[in-house]
């Protein structure tokens, strides 16, 4: 801190763009109001806030992960039933098996705190599920 940053005092506002003008024009006709500190305070609370509003807490992304999971084995295991009334195949039970396990893997790694790990070993896998059984089985 230099010395002419020792001189003012804590409280005075700095001069911006919008309050220095000519004395002539509309802007020095306006009055600039200052800002104290609650209004201040106030503000960067209501921006914290909005900001946790948004993103999810570590419990709820847990457990968003572990009905993502749920949603998507139920959807593995109709797929299944239906592939096998369909065309019984040892192919269309081991892809979509493995989908209905890698589902059960993502529940316990959702549980153990691992959600990242989890989202992307969901959606690689179930593209992966998906895409196997569009391309291997007839």
């Amino acid at each position: 801190m230099s010395t002419s940053d020792q001189d003012q005092a804590v409280d005075t506002p700095i001069a911006g763009p919008e309050t220095v003008s000519e004395p002539g024009s509309e802007a020095a006709s306006e009055i600039v109001p200052e800002t104290d500190d609650e209004a201040i305070a106030e503000a960067a609370a209501e921006t914290a806030a909005e900001t946790e509003s948004q993103r999810l807490t570590p419990r709820q992304a847990r457990r968003l992960r572990i009905v993502l999971s749920s949603v998507g084995m139920a959807a593995m295991a109709v797929v299944l039933a239906l592939r096998i009334a369909s065309r019984s195949s040892v192919l269309v039970v081991g892809v979509y098996g493995l989908a209905l396990i890698l589902c059960g893997i993502v529940i316990e790694l959702s549980r153990n705190g691992r959600t990242r790990l989890g989202s992307w070993l969901l959606a690689v896998g179930l593209l992966a599920a998906i895409g196997s059984d569009w391309l291997l089985i007839p």
